[in-house]
């Protein structure tokens, strides 16, 4: 449910065209410039365009946008910010119509074919950081000055954290019922022995066959790889874990929306979403 003070998102899908007219039109909708509303709407990924504090407000603003052919959605920020517990794969076996996951502790989630609505493959930005300990010479001024001046070094120990930025793949398989991701594969944490003969020494390509081999098993699922774009391409795509949390529902809630099974307005757990 929504509270009272909490803040609405209208998040639109950028349509094919975006000629002057249309952005004219969205900018006067949720009073933004023209040249506003169209820098929230370029890229592939659906993104939000404005905010309201009150429910009615944010769903008549949708309802003018989708008047136009926008797809939309309206989430509550409580809603948009709700973690999931995810079941991280880290391998699979294939069956006759179905794949069983298994975790780490060796857990297993098994998903018929007709079970899966969506796949999105995408990429994030994972920061690591560690901790070096370096070792430096200093002058010892104390020593220094009862050799009468002759310089004397110490050993002095010092802690620094280095950063480093790391492009990770993976793949989320998602119901018909939630936004709730119902499996996650890692690129750099999966066991693609199941690969047999294909298996080859890279973990890409590894994972680029694994890709193919679930699609191929769940050929009625929608498969979005909007978020696989080069890192530094557009700012979109350089996602950290916040983001791309954020964009894997809302492409969910687009696909939902322009699916059979998302025909007009619905309202579910505190989201709309609609054509």
């Amino acid at each position: 449910m929504v509270s009272g003070n909490d803040v609405i998102h209208v998040a639109a899908a950028p349509p094919a065209t975006l000629d002057e007219e249309l952005v004219n039109k969205i900018a006067a909708i949720i009073g933004k410039s023209p040249y506003e509303a169209r820098l929230r709407l370029t890229g592939k990924i659906p993104k939000i365009i404005a905010n309201y504090d009150i429910v009615a407000r944010a769903d008549s603003a949708a309802q003018s946008l989708r008047a136009l052919g926008l797809v939309v959605t309206v989430v509550s920020d409580s809603v948009l910010r709700q973690s999931w517990q995810i079941f991280r794969a880290r391998s699979l076996k294939f069956e006759e119509q179905a794949i069983t996951f298994y975790d780490r502790a060796g857990q297993s989630n098994r998903m018929e074919a007709g079970e899966l609505f969506l796949i999105i493959s995408a990429r994030m930005q994972h920061e690591t950081q560690t901790e070096v300990t370096k070792t430096e010479r200093k002058l010892n001024i104390t020593a220094t000055l009862l050799t009468g001046g002759i310089p004397i070094l110490k050993k002095v120990k010092k802690k620094e954290t280095t950063r480093s930025h790391q492009n990770v793949s993976f793949l989320r398989l998602y119901g018909r019922t939630s936004p709730e991701p119902v499996v996650e594969i890692m690129q750099q944490n999966f066991d693609y022995s199941f690969l047999s003969s294909e298996m080859v020494s890279s973990a890409s390509a590894n994972y680029l066959i694994a890709v193919r081999k679930i699609r191929e098993a769940f050929p009625r699922a929608i498969f979005d790889d909007s978020l696989t774009e080069p890192f530094g391409a557009n700012i979109e795509t350089t996602m950290a874990q916040d983001s791309i949390e954020a964009s894997c529902k809302f492409i969910y809630w687009y696909h939902k929306a322009v699916s059979n099974t998302g025909t007009g307005l619905q309202v579910q757990q505190g989201y709309w979403y609609g054509a």
